[in-house]
């Protein structure tokens, strides 16, 4: 089973994970049968390429520049923003500047 991060303790997540230069890296937070948290770095210009899956993701931007594009329509995030990516619908993302993100997924 994967690693997750410890339970009733205190997490700053901008101070928990490192960018890599030219990467993405990413720790999970915590995952379950109701679905998963996932940490994220991306370096400048590094993303994820258009891709859909079946459960609705909340993107929060905790450093950084994004842009997501969800069903074709283009929207830029920076610190503090959060996005809804609706299930099925196609949508990609792409650093403006390096950023880092905390990916909510809920099955159901």
């Amino acid at each position: 089973m994967a690693k997750t991060f410890e339970k009733a303790t205190v997490l700053n997540f901008k101070q928990m994970i490192d960018y890599a230069q030219g990467g993405v890296v990413s720790k999970q937070v915590l995952k379950n049968s109701a679905g998963n948290i996932t940490l994220f770095s991306f370096d400048k210009d590094e993303g994820l390429s258009e891709h859909s899956t079946p459960y609705d993701a909340l993107v929060e931007v905790i450093e950084g520049v994004v842009e997501i594009t969800i069903g074709g329509e283009k929207f830029t995030l920076s610190e503090g923003d959060s996005v809804i990516m609706p299930a099925t619908v196609p949508h990609s993302l792409h650093g403006v500047k390096r950023f880092k993100m905390l990916l909510t997924m809920i099955k159901g």
